[in-house]
């Protein structure tokens, strides 16, 4: 029995059932023609392309196809505070407390399925909220579109709520940027659309034969005040972590603190991003809904290669070869780096040149 049925009893929300949506094409020809459900296809190559498309309007809580989300392996409902009302079950169970900012468990059988209810953006006083600096977000200092918007909210982290369940793969603590060490609590801004695509994409993963027990966010939100560490106001400003739907991942199923050799080649490689790349162009073959930006990013410190994954509504390809081959122009610098034993990370990812957290 699904965690949906155990927790529909207590919700009291009629849901319809999951609704896998097949055959909308958001490939492009060479793709199409190649065979998806394989991991050793010819290599699809990640070129630079964004595609327009249909921003869809935020879901209400009960236009969801299910708890669950797409791929079965949500464990968490993100709310604001006038969401929480979809659900009698949890105003029953927590009152009006239900309604302020926190995150709140139900029993689904032998699992448990949380209810976070956000901080209002409103809560936010410039740069800082509740004396966590977050900085100043594209849409407060000019006019944006419509996928740069202001958050609607924030996940109020504790250093008590910090290890909660949010899918199979993945908890809260995955998602909280890399500063402030000392600053309790923390804000994250998260969608629930990002851990259903990295989920599925994870599955078709498994379909193809890959280990996919650990997964290492190397990073998750980032706020906008650290996401301008090192990075040119363009790049910052259009970050996707920064809106809570994007994430740059490795499979280490080993726990090497690298990313696995997908290919199975016997090497740990770019290369092995080209399964990484199948398994996306599946998912957002089949979902559509889901598409949004592939970055394959050569290695920039120990933890090997890896891929960056977001939900931004628009089909985005991109990988940092480019910048690998200026930093190859420069043999001289390149070999003292390669002697001093440094990582070539800069900037927000720098945190890649600490290992893997």
């Amino acid at each position: 029995m699904s965690v949906l049925s155990r927790l529909r009893p207590a919700l009291s929300v009629p849901l319809a059932g999951a609704l896998i949506v097949f055959g909308a094409q958001l490939v492009s020809g060479s793709e199409a023609r190649a065979d998806l459900s394989s991991p050793f296809s010819p290599e699809v190559r990640a070129e630079l392309v964004n595609v327009p498309m249909v921003r869809r309007a935020r879901r209400s809580p009960l236009e969801s196809d299910s708890l669950e989300g797409r791929s079965g392996d949500l464990r968490v409902r993100i709310l604001d505070a006038s969401e929480t009302d979809a659900y009698p079950g949890l105003t029953d169970r927590f009152g009006d407390d239900a309604r302020s900012p926190g995150i709140r468990e139900l029993d689904a059988g032998d699992e448990r399925f949380t209810f976070v209810t956000m901080a209002p953006w409103s809560r936010k006083l410039g740069t800082h909220l509740n004396g966590y600096h977050l900085g100043y977000w594209p849409g407060e200092m000019r006019s944006v579109s419509d996928q740069y918007e202001n958050p609607d909210g924030f996940i109020e982290v504790t250093r008590e709520n910090a290890d909660t369940r949010l899918s199979t793969h993945f908890v809260l603590r995955d998602f909280i940027t890399h500063d402030q060490q000392h600053v309790w609590p923390k804000y994250v801004v998260l969608r629930e659309e990002l851990l259903d695509k990295l989920e599925l994409v994870l599955d078709a993963l498994s379909s193809f034969g890959v280990a996919t027990n650990h997964v290492v966010v190397l990073s998750g939100f980032r706020s906008p005040q650290y996401n301008t560490r090192g990075t040119g106001e363009g790049m910052a400003r259009s970050s996707r972590h920064q809106f809570g739907d994007a994430a740059d991942i490795i499979i280490d199923a080993n726990r090497d603190g690298r990313m696995d050799d997908l290919d199975l080649d016997g090497r740990v490689t770019y290369a092995d991003l080209n399964v990484l790349d199948r398994a996306v162009a599946l998912t957002e073959h089949r979902y559509p809904e889901l598409v949004g930006g592939l970055g394959l990013y050569h290695e920039t410190g120990p933890s090997g290669p890896f891929a960056h994954i977001d939900v931004r509504g628009t089909r985005a390809r991109w990988t940092n070869t480019a910048r690998r081959q200026v930093a190859a122009a420069r043999p001289a610098r390149a070999a003292s780096a390669r002697a001093a034993g440094s990582c070539s990370a800069e900037g927000v990812m720098a945190i890649l040149c600490q290992g893997v957290r």
